[in-house]
């Protein structure tokens, strides 16, 4: 939870007040796995950054720096609201850790004087505390200890109902001294970590408007992966708001992947031809197979180099581990699948903690759902598949399907 600071405040301590108008707050970031990479690393740093601008663009203008595996977020103007500020940067792949911060001199009587200010919301509502110091520029002459003692001493002096540990604190301070300036921070919020969308290529998930795919399209984003989207409708058996219950799903994802292609193919003709032609047990994983083969030809023509669903193993009969090994053999793409080895709950779990979970369970039913055959075959055979699939003579349909494909571009 983001805590709101009226910026504009003059706090006071033991009744003098800080001089200035305001103290200057900014956003200090903190990396995750990607410090790890080496010589690669600053190419996922750059993606990193692109990324935040992209999703702080409409707030203002800010100054984003890196140095010493921290971003610095520095807004160029005072109105900024820094509530929507670290919503949003809590939205993006690559950090693991944020939190608002004061600028102070790098003048110790500076920090001294701003720290039991800046955090005062804080600390007149705890018990216990505790200073943690940092000091990454070696040149500043107080060592970590001397900081923490020093600025905790202050702070005992401010609000003297507070008591020191070190074990359990109700509120963390800590003073960072780093190469540009010193900074305060409290109250440290939890990123998305993973890492930066776009550092691991481009994948095209089939989303459908049910629970899973949305949660395994924002699952492979958090590895990197920049994403593009195929659905599939049948009209008049599917309506207009099915569709648009999937745009809105992509928008929701979109808020941690950024911009997504959604690709909207039309399967009704193909969708009645099996019904009409082959073997109802069948009806399921042939049709599955047909999405592999539009799903794979779409991939190429954007250039993605994996396709992405959300089955869970067992979950339905089209997702046994037999029914799972006919569909991959239609894809000309390496499939992945993020949730196959999670039960429902867990992946309700993370549907409501991305906020799908609620226009998932909307009552618009995707194509999916449509001649459902009563007794579909759970373990079938890829022989008999493939000879029910040249009965039924689809490939026409499939290209007429692929020429008829309506692109529009999903954002947050």
């Amino acid at each position: 939870m983001v805590v709101r600071r009226n910026r504009s405040d003059q706090r006071t301590v033991n009744d003098r007040p800080y001089k200035g108008s305001y103290m200057k707050e900014i956003v200090l970031i903190k990396l995750g796995e990607m410090v790890l990479k080496g010589l690669n690393r600053r190419t996922f740093e750059d993606v990193l950054i692109k990324n935040i601008k992209y999703r702080l663009r409409d707030l203002g203008k800010f100054e984003i720096k890196i140095a010493q595996s921290t971003i610095t977020v520095i807004p160029a103007s005072d109105d900024i609201d820094l509530d929507d500020v670290c919503e949003r940067i809590g939205e993006v792949f690559g950090i693991v850790t944020y939190s608002r911060a004061c600028v102070c001199e790098k003048d110790f009587d500076d920090i001294l004087a701003k720290a039991p200010v800046y955090a005062a919301d804080a600390l007149s509502e705890a018990k216990t505390f505790k200073v943690e110091s940092k000091r990454s520029d070696k040149r500043f002459p107080y060592k970590s200890p001397e900081i923490s003692a020093q600025v905790g001493g202050k702070i005992l002096s401010a609000f003297p109902h507070l008591k020191v540990d070190v074990k359990n604190p109700d509120v963390i301070v800590t003073v960072e001294v780093r190469d540009y300036a010193a900074y305060i921070r409290y109250g440290t919020m939890r990123g998305q970590g993973g890492m930066p969308v776009g550092t691991s290529g481009l994948a095209t998930v089939l989303i459908s408007g049910g629970i899973d795919s949305p949660v395994a399209a924002y699952m492979m984003a958090k590895r990197g992966l920049k994403l593009n989207a195929v659905h599939f409708e049948s009209p008049p058996y599917t309506s207009e708001r099915a569709r648009l219950k999937v745009e809105k799903l992509l928008s929701l994802v979109s808020r941690y992947a950024g911009s997504i292609e959604m690709h909207t193919v039309p399967l009704t003709k193909i969708q009645e031809t099996i019904r009409d032609r082959c073997p109802e047990e069948l009806f399921t994983i042939l049709l599955r197979r047909v999405m592999m083969k539009i799903a794979s030809r779409i991939a190429d023509t954007t250039g993605s180099g994996a396709l992405i669903t959300g089955e869970s193993l067992g979950q339905v009969a089209s997702q046994t581990m037999y029914a799972l090994g006919c569909t991959d053999a239609a894809a000309s793409k390496l499939v992945l699948r993020p949730l196959i080895g999670m039960d429902k709950q867990e992946i309700i779990n993370i549907s409501r903690r991305i906020n799908t979970f609620e226009t998932s369970i909307e009552p618009y039913e995707d194509c999916c759902t449509i001649f459902t055959p009563k007794h579909p075959r759970t373990k079938p055979v890829l022989k008999f598949v493939e000879i029910a699939e040249r009965e039924a003579e689809l490939d026409e349909m499939i290209e007429q399907a692929i020429a008829d494909t309506v692109v529009k571009t999903i954002t947050p």
